[in-house]
């Protein structure tokens, strides 16, 4: 037997080492990987585990957003103003509200606009100018005396404006609260809100009125909570304005009413009285709740107690009875609960307020259920609110129905709502067509040759190198306002590995890192067989997209991946293909729920994952640390879209099968790729379409490559926005900054595919690396 030379022996063990293909079969410097099932939703289970924990931790990470002055009444309303310009902003209120002298009356030559005269009233039907083209409308019931109160009721969604004024049947004489008003002297503006009317949607995902108006706005900034706060506070304009006579302003609400009536007081101290029917408790749940609900960063400042003690001093009518019940189902709109809140949760937040606000001297009202729950205000609360505003203590309650209430009382409510519903669509459109001029405003990039004001950052782009320093603001914002970020250190790596595939030419492990209590990252680690002692090559990080494994990177052909990350090492690249969390349809879709109010996002727990795995990466023996890219397809490519950005590690970013107009894509209610149809519910994110389409994000990549990859015919969009984005690109890498070689896309005859191609060959001119030693 031929003896083998002692360079020959030391290079097959350094070679057998280096490749981790140690007698345990887990890699140098790990422990063996014990875990057994599905380590992906496992991962999904641990990080709904911390998120969960981060929720109930909320409520004491509140009070540092807080500086109360609680000196004097006058001295604690003043300086609660911080806290309310937060609250404007993440309920989407902000946009200048129109002014107005007068209501008008909505009628036609078929309809008189006096829809009913009752015995001591008259009900009309009228409309206020809001924002834009954006109306308020619904019944404006006048006292014939002389009126004591000006007064906004506002039904729950699923009770119509002629519903609490006795005009149309559901409710009894004694919960017909708008009515009870206006037979006690008060003047009631009742408005419309959007109710749950449950239906697919172009043909596709089924879901509420409400949610699919909440997605659009959403992505731009605005809610459709805020929205309706609006068309509230546009009435209390009209009523501390331009009122000849100073009444007292009070707002009142049952349900979804109750919340926006909740809302509207603590942003407007000119409301004198609030009443909340079927609403206050613990907001901990309320990722379990309709999504329209959902407000980002809500538990981040603010749970009931701290919104009820932006009213008080004033007076506060919190009423415990017939809150809403319903359950949604998962049919691509978001499932839901929603259920009646016990005395006991109610008196619990109420507990908190009072701990929030000694030593003032506060009025607050409970009213608590007894027997069986009604079904809108209780008469209790109605009394005790009426006694509040007016300061007078007879309240009369009719009991009995309106004799002949009008026949056309139903078609009346569903044709508001169906007018309502359409101007809020419009509205969307409207914003979504303004958002690029908004986002220029923000960030400009200097892709229109007469753009020269600076946005809300100076970019300084005389070289690459003063660009990259430049546009850190941008990228802190992008981090705290739009992904989200846990400020928490990452733990030790305790890297735990074993082989899964051992290829001719590459071995590949599976790798597990933690990051966080609860929070672990995933992934295929591949070597090439022919690493050589000392030798550093580059890194690809493969991403997978949508309920994918990083197995479909590797094996098996997947019609979208096409083994790319083994292709790769077989080209003699060290690949790393992780588990993303966006698995297990509702299970990941709800962790982005529980991160939402939290002012966190997927992405908050993306990106430190990945940051792990580059960390982990560079204490690799053959891995050179300078040369760790990213690529990915499909939700992969939205993740290069927003990783690379908040990890600088990354050198390199392509975005497969998914760079777009994304803004519209999120936002269009006219376009059939347009996520508002589908059953992706957790794919929108606060406030994006006023600071970051795919343009503004691939400047944060930038000075670092960036190529995108883009099948003609993958319907995640279409040609020509995907060019008209990719174009603002190609101007800042090539007209501003100089570097036109480090920006491409690659065009190709294809679907939702990886092509493999131009992409191949940027990673290797950009890496430096030809696939030899």
């Amino acid at each position: 037997m031929n003896r083998i030379s002692f360079d020959t022996f030391y290079l097959l063990a350094f070679t057998f080492l280096t490749t981790g293909m140690l007698s345990g079969n887990e890699l140098e410097g790990t422990t063996p990987l014990t875990m057994d099932g599905d380590i992906a939703a496992q991962m999904v289970a641990g990080v709904d585990r911390f998120l969960l924990q981060e929720l109930e931790h909320s409520v004491d990470l509140r009070e540092k957003h807080w500086q109360p002055d609680l000196s004097s009444a006058a001295a604690y309303q003043a300086s609660l103003q911080p806290n309310r310009e937060r609250l404007t902003h993440i309920l989407g209120a902000g946009d200048q509200r129109k002014t107005f002298g007068a209501l008008e009356y909505v009628s036609s030559t078929a309809r008189s606009h006096v829809l009913h005269v009752g015995e001591g009233y008259q009900v009309y039907a009228v409309r206020w100018p809001v924002l834009g083209n954006m109306h308020g409308e619904g019944l404006w019931l006048v006292p014939a005396g002389e009126a004591v109160a000006s007064v906004i009721a506002i039904p729950d969604a699923d009770h119509s404006a002629e519903m609490i004024c006795g005009l149309q049947a559901g409710l009894p004489a004694d919960l017909q609260y708008a009515r009870q008003l206006a037979i006690n002297g008060c003047r009631v503006l009742i408005p419309t809100v959007i109710n749950r009317d449950y239906r697919p949607r172009n043909g596709r995902a089924s879901m509420t009125n409400r949610e699919y108006l909440y997605r659009s706005a959403y992505v731009l900034g605005r809610h459709l909570i805020g929205y309706e706060v609006q068309k509230v506070l546009a009435a209390v304009d009209w009523f501390a304005n331009a009122q000849t006579e100073q009444l007292p302003i009070g707002v009142i609400g049952h349900g979804e009413g109750g919340m926006l009536a909740f809302y509207a007081g603590a942003l407007d101290t000119r409301i004198d009285a609030v009443c909340v029917s079927g609403y206050v408790g613990s907001r901990q749940d309320i990722w379990q709740q309709p999504l329209s609900r959902n407000v980002f960063g809500l538990l981040e400042q603010f749970g009931d107690a701290e919104l009820a003690s932006m009213i008080v001093p004033r007076p506060l009518i919190v009423d415990g009875h017939g809150a809403p019940t319903l359950e949604l189902p998962s049919e691509g709109g978001a499932p839901a609960v929603l259920k009646q809140p016990t005395d006991a949760e109610v008196a619990a937040e109420l507990v908190r307020l009072k701990k929030l606000i000694e030593p003032l001297n506060v009025s607050i009202t409970h009213v608590r259920t007894e027997g069986m729950p009604r079904a809108a205000v209780h008469p209790n609360a109605l009394q005790a609110f009426y006694q509040q505003l007016s300061q007078r203590q007879q309240f009369r309650i009719d009991t009995e129905l309106l004799a002949a209430p009008p026949a056309d009382a139903a078609m009346w409510a569903n044709e508001r709502q169906s007018r309502q519903f359409q101007e809020i669509e419009e509205h969307n459109e409207r914003q979504l067509e303004a958002s690029a001029d908004i986002r220029r405003g923000f960030m400009n990039l200097g892709n229109r040759l007469a753009d020269k004001p600076d946005g809300r950052f100076k970019l300084d782009m005389s070289s690459p190198d003063a660009y990259q320093t430049s546009v850190e603001p941008y990228r802190d914002y992008f981090r705290e306002e739009i992904i989200g970020h846990f400020d928490y250190p990452l733990m030790e790596f305790n890297p735990r590995s074993r082989i899964l595939y051992d290829k001719p030419t590459w071995t590949g492990y599976e790798v597990v890192l933690d990051v966080f209590p609860h929070v672990f990252a995933y992934g295929i680690l591949c070597l090439p067989k022919d690493l050589k002692p000392g030798e550093k090559r580059p890194v690809v990080v493969c991403q997978h997209g949508l309920e994918g494994r990083p197995q479909d990177t590797i094996d098996g052909d997947h019609a979208a991946y096409h083994d790319f990350a083994a292709k790769l090492a077989e080209r003699g690249y060290i690949t790393f293909a992780p588990q993303n969390l966006y698995i297990g349809k509702d299970d990941f879709r709800t962790l982005q729920r529980k991160a939402y109010p939290l002012k966190k996002t997927l992405f908050s727990i993306i990106v430190p994952q990945h940051q792990q795995i580059v960390n982990w990466l560079k204490t690799q023996p053959n891995v050179d640390s300078e040369r760790i890219a990213f690529y990915g397809l499909s939700y992969g490519g939205k993740s290069a879209m927003r990783i690379p950005p908040l990890v600088p590690d990354y050198c390199l970013s392509i975005c497969s099968a998914d760079f777009n107009d994304w803004v519209d894509k999120n936002a269009s209610t006219r376009e059939n790729y347009s996520y508002v149809w589908t059953g992706e519910y957790e794919i929108f994110e606060f406030d994006l379409g006023t600071k970051f389409n795919y343009a503004e994000m691939a400047a944060l990549i930038a000075p670092r490559p960036f190529m995108v990859e883009r099948g003609h015919f993958d319907m995640v969009g279409v040609d020509e926005r995907v060019a008209a984005e990719f174009a603002k690109v190609r101007f800042l890498y090539g007209a501003k900054l100089g570097i036109p070689d480090r920006c491409a896309i690659e065009w190709f005859i294809g679907p939702h595919t990886i092509h493999g191609q131009g992409t191949f060959e940027f990673l290797d001119r950009h890496l430096s690396f030809n696939g030899k030693p």
